[in-house]
């Protein structure tokens, strides 16, 4: 067997002889020149140098480089897909070419991993009316070793690599290598172009020789590039004789875990097989992406919800398996402390604060799931129930089984489910969602919020996401210690809340000092750990006042209000929600205290 430590070695290496430098692995996330959110292959971070820039380590260039793919998210759980991947490069900038690199990739396959050389098989370009068939990396393919009868020539939409929609940019055929997973062919015409499985990509190396002009014409380049790319998960599957990607070692020890915590063996059952797959892979997307050097954290916008949607799914599936809440931490650790913990020595500097991510997102997330599921199961029967009823009147009627965008935006609201994960559950019971209804809603919800931030919009909570609802009782007992501090004449002159933050304005005439910020603070904290039960009441506008009850907009409420009490700290007419006792908000914590106007001061506060 070779390891996942011993296979990278082996191929930093065997470059390092050829006098490529090492570059590492840069940040996962993209740094905007290329347009994408995260980096989804080896080459893409080098593009400015393949363009012609010169790199500062010098023409030849090799790394191991970490990669983030999500668009394929529906195909974890297979034995081969992953939503973190890395890929072995190498490069030539204006430096060698075909010559070396054939030679020195069937080297590699042959000599450092033991691939019979009879079984290697390869694909070349087979020319169109813009540029040449390549028959000089067929030529020199079969002179490194490879049987002629086992060289393809495939067309431009196989063989050949170019930015699309540019004009001025390097380009040209690439050569890409194949090894059967097994011996058995499907038929006497089982080959490379053959899609009964057996055959796999191992890597390609595209030849950088053309200059792209208008016209789809192609000049050839004075300075040629080689790019290089071997996917690493793939290649130690293949080399270790394996068909199931989460048998290697990169992901033995959390299966291991896993059957362990769940007592459920990952061979026997399909179901939890799928489960651990996911929950090991998005593990470990999630300590990556959060440990990296420009590290994230799971949100709902952006790269941020990415992160959030894959750990929200990990989630789900380990509630299936019935394991632990700390259980996904543990198995963060096996990938920070003893699989990547030579490769990425950051993850182990940043262990405290990924474990920290995980356990606030797993804690999140578990409050609200349930309920959740709940409510989803609830849209799946009201259709049941609706479908029956329609079939008993009309024969000839039609199932309905879409969930509407309403009822998605809902559980993406009210519980935090992502509406990919709506749609997986949908899928699983063979429904589908009406996403141009969700998107309306969303729509919708956004405009409410921008009314809100402007002022326009005075209807108390715009979000009632478990998040928003946490804050909105934080925003109760941030008034309550406002006025036990300064007095009953402080109200509320505005309120913002978000999933991420809230920001509350006040009347006062003065910027508060830093002892006042820390005493305000405290006077929360100290509520939120004396784990207070939050009473909901619903009675006439003046019993709720001689309760004792206050509220900002008086003229807005109609003769019956909502009353939020919390003990002897808080007690507000309120449209709601709130939760259930103050222990629910964790820590707060003051991040931003600021002039809103004259008179008023504003404080930006958040949950942790």
């Amino acid at each position: 067997m070779i390891t996942s430590k011993e296979l990278r070695k082996k191929w930093l290496d065997f470059y390092e002889k050829r006098g490529h430098v090492n570059i590492g692995a840069v940040s996962l996330l993209g740094d905007g020149t290329t347009g994408v959110m995260f980096n989804v292959a080896g080459m893409q971070p080098l593009m400015p140098y393949l363009l012609g820039k010169k790199h500062p380590a010098g023409k030849r260039l090799c790394n191991v480089q970490g990669c983030i793919r999500t668009i394929d998210i529906d195909d974890i759980g297979d034995s081969s897909h992953c939503s973190f991947f890395e890929m072995m490069g190498n490069w030539s900038l204006g430096d060698y070419f075909k010559k070396e690199k054939t030679a020195w990739s069937f080297e590699f396959l042959t000599k450092e991993l033991g691939f019979d050389k009879n079984k290697i098989c390869a694909t070349v370009f087979a020319g169109d009316e813009n540029a040449p068939r390549d028959e000089e990396t067929a030529r020199l393919l079969q002179e490194v070793g490879v049987k002629k009868e086992n060289i393809f020539y495939l067309p431009k939409s196989d063989n050949w690599w170019e930015l699309e929609g540019t004009v001025g940019t390097p380009c040209g055929p690439d050569n890409e290598w194949f090894y059967p997973r097994h011996d058995n062919p499907c038929s006497e015409h089982c080959d490379v172009t053959c899609d009964c499985g057996r055959w796999v990509e191992i890597g390609n190396d595209v030849y950088m020789q053309y200059k792209k002009l208008e016209g789809n014409k192609y000049v050839e380049l004075e300075n040629k590039n080689v790019d290089t790319g071997f996917g690493f998960e793939r290649l130690l599957m293949y080399v270790n004789g394996l068909t199931d990607m989460y048998k290697t070692d990169l992901f033995k020890d959390v299966i291991e875990y896993l059957q362990q915590e769940s007592q459920i063996d990952y061979e026997r059952n399909a179901e939890a097989r799928k489960a651990m797959r996911i929950i090991a892979d998005h593990i470990r997307t999630s300590v990556m992406l959060i440990g990296d050097k420009n590290g994230i954290v799971p949100s709902n916008v952006g790269a941020g919800y990415i992160l959030r949607r894959l750990m929200r799914r990990a989630i789900r599936y380990a509630r299936q398996l019935n394991l632990s809440e700390e259980s996904l931490n543990n198995v963060a650790k096996i990938y920070i402390e003893k699989v990547y913990n030579e490769a990425y020595p950051l993850l182990l500097e940043k262990e405290e604060y990924i474990l920290s991510e995980i356990s606030k997102e797993v804690a999140k997330f578990s409050k609200v799931v349930d309920d959740g599921i709940k409510e989803f199961e609830k849209v799946i029967s009201g259709l049941e129930r609706k479908n029956q009823f329609m079939a008993q009147k009309d024969p000839n009627f039609v199932e309905d089984k879409t969930i509407t965008g309403k009822a998605a935006f809902r559980l993406y609201d009210t519980f935090g489910f992502p509406i990919e994960m709506t749609k997986e559950l949908a899928r699983e019971k063979g429904y589908v969602v009406d996403e141009k209804g969700f998107n309306e809603a969303f729509k919708h919800h956004q405009e409410v919020s921008k009314q809100s931030e402007k002022g326009e919009f005075k209807g108390g909570l715009a979000d009632s996401s478990y998040e928003c609802t946490r804050l909105h009782t934080a925003t109760h007992l941030l008034l309550a210690a406002l006025r036990k501090m300064f007095g009953n004449d402080v109200h509320q002159c505005g309120s913002n809340i978000t999933p991420e933050r809230l920001r509350f304005d006040f009347n006062i005439d003065r910027k508060l000092t830093p002892e006042e910020l820390a005493a305000i603070e405290n006077e929360v904290n100290n509520n939120i750990k004396k784990a207070i039960d939050v009473e909901f009441y619903e009675l006439p506008i003046e019993k709720a006042k001689e309760m004792g009850a206050t509220g900002i907009f008086d003229d807005k409420y109609g003769e019956v209000v909502k009353v939020y009490k919390i003990g002897d700290v808080s007690i507000e007419m309120c449209g709601g929600p709130h939760v259930k006792n103050t222990s629910e908000l964790n820590k707060f914590k003051i991040v931003k205290e600021e002039s809103s106007s004259a008179g008023v001061r504003r404080i930006k506060a958040v949950l942790e």
